[in-house]
């Protein structure tokens, strides 16, 4: 242990560079952020369901609430249960082992519930997306599905856009639906 010390002594603690900050894509992440509370006016409760995924997708969700993006700060969070929810974010292919469960997620999720399909897998088209003998497909083929976000995996301020996506379509006027003066 010694020997550690002095090298550290010696050399110095070395370590890579803090990435520069992307200002663009803060200020993209908080106007999506500030639209999002502005069209629910309450906070946006976001369960996250992995039903066979390779991770990928669940590393970027989890950056969403890193405090570069900071989702927490601002009103949207995740929660643990569906009944809590108002927005699925489900990754990756359905697996078989997986698909009632899935099916009971979305039906324990009050209404207006939202799904969001993220990643090329979720839509069925990525590297472990297609049915075959361990998956049903996509998640569009096991359950009703608003926005897909397309990436392998897709970057978290795409996520956030399918998010906002998802929920303007929910708050935008039904067709024929009577709208107030």
């Amino acid at each position: 242990m010694w020997k550690i010390l002095r090298q550290i002594g010696r050399n110095g603690i070395r370590s890579e560079a803090p990435p520069d900050c992307d200002d663009a894509v803060r200020a993209e992440a908080e106007r999506i952020q500030r639209e999002l509370l502005a069209i629910l006016g309450r906070a946006l409760a976001i369960r996250a369901i992995d039903p066979g995924s390779c991770n990928g997708c669940e590393l970027e969700i989890n950056a969403l609430d890193n405090p570069y993006y900071n989702l927490e700060g601002l009103g949207i969070r995740f929660v643990a249960s569906p009944r809590h929810a108002d927005l699925l974010l489900v990754t990756g292919p359905v697996s078989r082992n997986m698909e009632l469960a899935l099916r009971r997620t979305v039906e324990a999720t009050p209404e207006p519930k939202l799904v969001v399909a993220v990643g090329d897998c979720g839509a069925g088209c990525g590297l472990l997306g297609g049915a075959n003998y361990a998956t049903c497909g996509g998640v569009a083929e096991v359950v009703p599905v608003d926005v897909v976000v397309r990436g392998c995996p897709p970057p978290p301020i795409e996520i956030l856009r399918g998010i906002l996506t998802a929920v303007r379509r929910c708050r935008a006027p039904q067709p024929g639906a009577a709208t107030a003066p």
